[in-house]
């Protein structure tokens, strides 16, 4: 079951709210957490019933450890319990990869274990080695078995994130948190999950078929035409921007509808002007994650200047890790670690600091935003690729290094070409002059943490802000309706690309 899906919509969200309330106006607190959690697993096990039996023995592991280290804060206990997650993680997510590499570089027939990837284990492992070390570190804030519960478990963030720490949400869990403003609650939590729905629906599923079209020929290592490559790359660079971006808006509206608040983890990462000002904007709570529980530990920027480059390349290389178990993923990684080295280099150079001084402040913050969107997008066709013949042959079409040889045009490869840049135009508009889905609903504070400067735009155009009015209920409502007669209309529900992460 996906946000995304009728099922969903329709049979599974409706009953889970009015049962809420019924709680929530008999102010029962206990009963609002265990049926908050019994809504999760219920949700979890429509995808798959074996793999709640890993979830809940997950949970269960983690809280005993958490006992344990309460009652004897031993660092060796703390580290055989984080070894334990990541080893289960690594087994399901990265034992095959490391058979098939080992099988390629030895000769040696291993048989690979053919295991099938769990819904949300790297969001979950990752959530509760927090806690450990939480718990070690006498940080915990009040918590109890139930809380814990649905801590790890609770729906909206369950499956693709933000990745949240107790300190963010536990706290939350109480009948304040599901009695204030109720109403104002479920209205703008409404609004930001239809956003997010039309962002899925009809703009990441809509741009999709451009770019699988062209993917597919390299992958299957034909040649591409330069325009249907370029168009393609950044085809998907939309399409991924909106499926995430959608799924953040869809969690935070149904989070908020019970009176939770989420952390902030998607701003407008297409404005940024740097690769670093892109990490602070793209899954953040993920980069939070890395830089607390990898790059702090391996020394941050406190290690010289070789060794601050070498822990930020570690990192990346982990990052592109964390997201696929392929070597894709792993350059992917690795472009965006070289792109941050480049970048701190750059800015700290009388070179980088003499341009900015002398250059038109315009100019230099569009050349800025230009040079970045490039690279964003190069790297993107890493990501994108299924295979590295796939990818290397989308790149040498789009660097103009290939001489095309095919009997196919891009108008007759990419499915409505001649609206092809059009709708490119249109959602880049959208990206950079309209206001993200928090400032627009930002008065009703819908994340847990509000940014300094949230997503500030290129050009202060559209200064829109939503407010619970029935023109603004019109007009949602007409949204929502658009999504889902598209939704029926193409009877083929995808998956959210993080899904698979």
């Amino acid at each position: 079951m996906v946000f995304s899906s009728l099922e969903f919509i329709y049979l599974f969200l409706p009953p889970v709210l009015v049962g809420f309330l019924c709680l929530r106006a008999l102010r029962m607190e206990t009963a609002i957490i265990w049926w908050l959690i019994m809504a999760s697993l219920v949700f979890y096990m429509c995808w798959s019933p074996k793999h709640l039996i890993l979830l809940l023995f997950s949970v269960g592991f983690n809280y005993l450890v958490h006992l344990i280290l309460k009652w004897n804060k031993s660092f060796t206990v703390l580290t055989l319990g984080i070894t334990a997650n990541l080893l289960m993680l690594g087994v399901f997510k990265y034992a095959d990869f490391f058979i098939g590499n080992f099988n390629a570089v030895t000769g040696v027939e291993v048989a690979e274990l053919g295991l099938i990837l769990p819904l949300a284990i790297s969001f979950y492992t990752f959530q509760q080695v927090s806690f450990l070390r939480d718990t070690y570190q006498d940080k915990l804030v009040n918590c109890d078995f139930k809380k814990y519960v649905l801590f790890v478990t609770f729906f909206p963030q369950l499956i693709a994130g933000p990745i949240v720490m107790q300190r963010d949400t536990i706290p939350q869990f109480t009948m304040s948190h599901f009695n204030n403003r109720y109403i104002t609650n479920i209205m703008a939590g409404a609004t930001l999950f239809s956003i997010g729905l039309f962002k899925k629906i009809v703009l990441a599923d809509g741009i999709a078929p451009m770019a699988n079209a062209v993917f597919t020929i390299a992958d299957q290592g034909g040649n591409v035409p330069m325009e249907a490559a370029w168009l393609a790359a950044i085809a998907y660079t939309f399409q991924i921007y909106f499926d995430f971006s959608g799924y953040c808006d869809m969690a935070l509206g149904l989070a908020l509808m019970f009176g939770i608040r989420l952390p902030i983890n998607f701003n407008s990462p297409y404005r940024s002007s740097s690769i670093v000002e892109f990490w602070r904007r793209w899954h953040i709570t993920l980069s939070r994650f890395l830089r607390d529980y990898l790059y702090i530990p391996l020394g941050g920027n406190k290690s010289g200047l070789l060794g601050t480059r070498g822990n930020l390349a570690i990192t990346m290389l982990l990052g592109g890790l964390w997201h696929g178990a392929g070597w894709n993923f792993i350059i992917w990684g690795a472009l965006h670690g070289g792109y941050l080295m480049i970048n701190h280099v750059w800015s700290g150079s009388v070179a980088g600091q003499s341009v900015r001084t002398n250059m038109n402040s315009y100019l230099y913050a569009f050349m800025a935003w230009s040079v970045t969107m490039f690279a964003v997008i190069f790297a993107w066709v890493f990501f994108r690729a299924e295979t590295f013949t796939g990818a290397a042959i989308m790149l040498q079409s789009m660097l103009g290094m290939s001489e095309y040889i095919g009997i196919r045009t891009a108008q007759e490869i990419i499915p409505d070409f001649d609206l092809a840049p059009y709708m490119l135009l249109a959602m880049t508009m959208i990206v950079v002059l309209l206001p993200n889905s928090i400032e627009f609903t930002s008065k009703y504070r819908p994340v847990l943490d509000t940014a300094k400067e949230i997503g500030k735009p290129l050009f202060s155009v559209f200064q829109l802000r939503w407010s619970p009015r029935p023109a603004w209920a019109v007009a949602f409502t007409a949204i929502a309706l658009v999504s889902v007669i598209q939704i029926y209309r193409l009877n083929d529900l995808t998956e959210f690309i993080y899904f698979n992460f």
